[in-house]
Parts: structure tokens; C-alpha cells; sequence
């Protein structure tokens, strides 16, 4: 919910789940046998956290490294994930792609705040030419700090000199949402582009109808 009382000057938004539609299961069903055996490597190598990590700013071939020889049967797979990470990327939602670009040609400040690595997310940048529209990015391999952390929104906040109040920051995970609500960010749970675009315009946004 947005509880500004005018219409927000800045929208941040999330990539991963947002704007990018990214998955590592996408890469693992391409070396594994079914969906299952994907699901039983994610969950027995505690991939969530080891995956945070990396967003965090832990070092990959370290990172890499440390849990291959401690499921030295996965080595393989490990070693997949740094060395054809691109193959976990989908495509970009076009349609929220072109609600941030109508709200930059509106004059509305445009940002994009995500967990992930600095390493990969250089890849990110030359798959996906609309990154370099977005006023700022900030991602949580350069700050050292991950969402639900403060420090990232902080980091943000200062960086880029913006009033809490009057910036909306769209996220998939609810969690992020109303972490962001604690320091006084507006906050718009993503679910899909309609539905933030009719949401957007109703926080005062110019934006036209729904399409």
C-alpha cells in the first residue's frame, strides 16, 4: 500500500521477478532429467542461501569452490551455475518495461533496486539495453547488503538523494515490500503489469489506462 499523500517523484523498481524473469531452474532443466531431479540438487545443496551469498557480494569462484567440496557429486552442477549463468536469464516483461518508460517520459524519476551479484549482473547489462535508461541502479553486490537489509534502501535513498516519501518501490516479495515501508518508502507488491499499472496511476502517477 502507498500512503503518500502526493503522487511519488521516484519509482524504484525491482529486476529479478519485475522487470527480468529470471529462474535457475531454467539452466538446470537443461542437465537434468525432469523437474524433480532439479528441485532435489536445488534443495539438497541449500541453493537459496549459497545464492544470497553471491548477491551479498561473496565471491563466486570462492563461493563455487567452498560448495563443490562439500557435495563433491555436484561438482558439476556447481561449477554450471558460474560458468553458463546466462542460461538463467528469461526474457524481459515488455510491458513493464514500457510502464518505466512512460513514466520517464513523464518527467517521474525512474530507478532500479535488486538483489544480485555485481559479477552477473554485468551480464544482465549487455543482454538487456533498457538498464541504461533507469536513472540509478543499486544492487546488492555493490553495497554488501541484501533485501530485506535497510542498509540497501539506505544506500539508495542517500545515493541518489530521495525522499522516502515520495518514492514507490515495486517488488515481487511482499518481505521487501514492508521492509521498505519501515523507513518510509511507498511499496507496491509486483503481481503483474496491469495491475501495477492501474496501481501506479492510482498513487497519482501519469500514466495512461489500462491497455
Amino acid at each position: 500500500m502507498i500512503e503518500q499523500a502526493n503522487a511519488p517523484t521516484a519509482v524504484v523498481f525491482d529486476l529479478g521477478g519485475v522487470l527480468i524473469d529470471w529462474d535457475p531452474r531454467y539452466l538446470y532443466r537443461s542437465i537434468l532429467p525432469d523437474e524433480a531431479a532439479v528441485d532435489d540438487f536445488l534443495r539438497e545443496v541449500g541453493f537459496g542461501e549459497w545464492n544470497l551469498a553471491l548477491d551479498a557480494g561473496r565471491d563466486w569462484d570462492e563461493a563455487v569452490e567452498w560448495l563443490a567440496e562439500r557435495h563433491p557429486e555436484r561438482r558439476e552442477l556447481i561449477e554450471a551455475f558460474r560458468d553458463r549463468w546466462e542460461e538463467t536469464l528469461g526474457d524481459a516483461d515488455r510491458d513493464v518495461v514500457a510502464i518505466a518508460a512512460e513514466l520517464r517520459a513523464a518527467g517521474v524519476r525512474t530507478f532500479a533496486l535488486s538483489n544480485w551479484s555485481a559479477r552477473t549482473f554485468e551480464v544482465a547489462r549487455q543482454r538487456f539495453p533498457f538498464l541504461a535508461d533507469f536513472e540509478g541502479i543499486v544492487i546488492s553486490g555493490d553495497v554488501g547488503a541484501i533485501k530485506p537489509d535497510a542498509a540497501i534502501y539506505r544506500a539508495l535513498l542517500e545515493r541518489f538523494e530521495l525522499d522516502p516519501r515520495m518514492t514507490v518501490f515495486i517488488d515481487d516479495r511482499r518481505v521487501n515490500i514492508e521492509a521498505a515501508q519501515q523507513i518510509g518508502i511507498g511499496g507496491i507488491e509486483f503481481s503483474n503489469a496491469a495491475d501495477l499499472r492501474r496501481r501506479l496511476r492510482a498513487a497519482g502517477l501519469p500514466l495512461a489506462p489500462d491497455r
